[in-house]
């Protein structure tokens, strides 16, 4: 199961599956369902957003392990379900939600956290705005992988293959490659937002402020829109609907 990489995340393959296998083991021989573990997932993933809300160091940090321990289970579900040969529709249905709420819980904290909610002064409610259009960009961002899927299935389609994921112009692979290589797209996925808002945290904690706070807000609103546009192009310049 480590040797998995097809949809696996990096936090898994370098930590978190060495932690999750031990713990299904402990679940394997006990009542405890895959689509239970994945209902806990998505409640730690959501947890993130009223963690961030506490101020300074302490909120960021909580935000972190809200989000680790999303991982955790994400990795102790499919696991499990393997082990138990407990496979359902339901059960991928679940998982994918749980996707969505994570990275936009995470992006609303912290649009919410940029805010100083509870800084006792003027509410500057622009932030909460930017977090909560970098959470839609997230969402829409992995809607439109899946609405691939969605629109061969009602076109009578197989399911895609990973070759047809191939831009067709050669300018479009290209970019596609050097945004895949600079990677900032995945500054918008939960797990990755949660561990730079404590980076951010830790700096304006030094600083006395929200200034880098606010900063990261921005740039994760624009990575959020640049990228919800580039990758609808890559899906419409690829293969995959056709």
């Amino acid at each position: 199961m480590k040797d998995r990489r097809s949809g696996e995340h990096w936090g898994g393959r370098l930590y978190m599956r060495e932690i999750s296998l031990r713990i299904t083991r402990l679940l394997a021989n006990t009542k405890v369902t895959p689509n239970q573990l994945t209902y806990l997932m998505t409640l730690c993933g959501v947890l993130a957003a009223p963690a961030l809300l506490v101020p300074g160091i302490w909120g960021a940090v909580l935000g972190v392990v809200f989000v680790q321990l999303y991982l955790l289970l994400d990795c102790v579900d499919g696991e499990l379900a393997r082990w138990k040969k407990q496979y359902s529709l339901s059960g991928v249905y679940l998982d994918r939600v749980g996707a969505y709420l994570c990275d936009a819980a995470v992006l609303v904290g912290l649009g919410l956290r940029a805010a100083d909610l509870w800084g006792g002064g003027r509410i500057d409610w622009l932030w909460a705005f930017l977090g909560t259009l970098a959470a839609l960009g997230a969402i829409l961002i992995k809607a439109e992988t899946d609405l691939v899927g969605v629109a061969r299935h009602q076109a009578g389609m197989a399911p895609v293959k990973e070759a047809a994921a191939e831009p067709r112009s050669s300018g479009m692979a290209l970019a596609r490659r050097a945004a895949s290589a600079l990677k900032f797209h995945r500054l918008i996925l939960g797990i990755e937002a949660s561990l730079l808002v404590l980076v951010l945290a830790v700096a304006d904690q030094m600083r006395g402020d929200l200034f880098l706070t606010r900063v990261g807000v921005a740039v994760l609103a624009g990575i959020a829109l640049l990228q919800t546009v580039l990758h609808l192009v890559s899906v419409l310049a690829s293969s995959r609907l056709r």
